[in-house]
């Protein structure tokens, strides 16, 4: 048995030191349960945006619209030995405002919640040096309220759901260059095959996740997306999210509709940008015999040509999937940043579209 003084100090109590016939000392923890997480510390600030009906607005109220890229999660470039700001900087050379980094469940567990954080830190400070906003996604896919999910990389709870946005918005709260969080990247239930997933559970789901980043985060703006894998937002036509600072997610890939899209675009999604500001946070083609190429991905320029009209017509902001030469449909084809036909359409893009 371990004596009272070798225990750690946490837990040795008053009684331990008067039952030994020793004066009473003190003993503190370093950290305990309600002490706020650290924040991240100075970093280059970008102008706050905000919402102001349906736009994102500067503190002049002047109209901003987020054109960027949608990034691998942190993990993986770090095992690939590429996590590093050259990975930002390639990203602001192609003119991105705003980058769209995503935060895997699986991953989050396995290398820990401060290496995240450091991970997450680094992105921050390098994208607001570059003059990026960053969006952070919780990027998981499946059905949060019967928690059966696409693939184990995905898996999370409500809890570590819930847990995960409470650490990100006390680390984040007040930073202007995280411009919005993005509280769950795909809700779908495969038609049933997850189990049910009604919207008004899931919007009390999503709202009690609000209600407490609100406690802690007043002023970040809050993505949140619709059904039918992030894609489908007509559910909540009627009853929108009951909180300011909400902006709403699809992510209409060329498959997800046949062409002509803009119809089914409007009715499924777009009409929400009337009211409430919009960030398209994942969309983007390749050719069918592209590596890694799988519905609902395949299409080619005309679809997107049709997209970034659409947006410009609505004022959606937008990142596009993926800025890497792995995942698909891939933006770029090498580790020389070399555009594949996707990639150089976007970046295309976003040198004649962004300031």
């Amino acid at each position: 048995m371990k004596s009272a003084l070798s225990l750690p100090k946490r837990f040795v109590s008053w009684t331990t030191f008067l039952v030994a016939g020793l004066a009473p000392v003190f003993l503190f923890a370093e950290t305990t349960f309600s002490d706020g997480q650290a924040a991240l510390g100075d970093v280059a600030s970008l102008p706050k945006i905000s919402v102001e009906g349906n736009r994102f607005v500067d503190p002049d109220g002047e109209t901003v619209i987020l054109r960027g890229v949608a990034t691998v999660d942190p993990a993986e470039l770090e095992r690939r030995g590429q996590w590093d700001r050259s990975y930002f900087e390639a990203a602001a050379s192609w003119n991105a405002n705003v980058v769209r980094v995503a935060v895997h469940p699986l991953w989050w567990r396995q290398m820990g919640k401060d290496w995240y954080l450091q991970a997450l830190d680094d992105a921050v400070r390098w994208s607001g040096e570059l003059g990026m906003y960053v969006i952070i996604d919780w990027h998981t896919i499946g059905n949060p309220l019967t928690e059966v999910f696409h693939r184990d990389i995905y898996e999370t709870s409500r809890g570590e759901t819930f847990r995960f946005w409470y650490t990100i918005s006390q680390r984040y709260a007040g930073n202007s260059t995280v411009a919005c969080y993005e509280l769950w990247n795909e809700p779908t239930n495969r038609g049933g095959k997850m189990g049910r997933l009604p919207w008004s559970e899931y919007k009390e789901y999503i709202e009690e996740l609000i209600s407490m980043i609100r406690a802690i985060d007043e002023t970040s703006i809050l993505l949140v997306a619709g059904f039918n894998w992030g894609y489908d937002l007509s559910m909540a036509k009627n009853d929108p999210i009951d909180f300011p600072g909400v902006a709403y997610v699809s992510h209409p890939y060329p498959q997800k509709r046949p062409a002509p899209w803009i119809e089914h675009w409007e009715r499924d999604w777009g009409f929400m940008a009337d009211r409430f500001p919009m960030v398209c946070t994942e969309f983007g083609f390749m050719s069918e015999d592209g590596p890694g190429a799988h519905v609902p991905v395949i299409g080619d320029e005309v679809y997107g040509e049709a997209l970034i009209g659409y947006f410009e017509e609505k004022g959606i902001s937008w990142t596009a999937w993926v800025f890497d030469y792995r995942w698909s449909p891939q933006l770029y084809s090498d580790e020389d940043y070399t555009p594949t036909r996707q990639g150089a359409f976007f970046k295309k893009k976003m040198e004649e579209l962004n300031p």
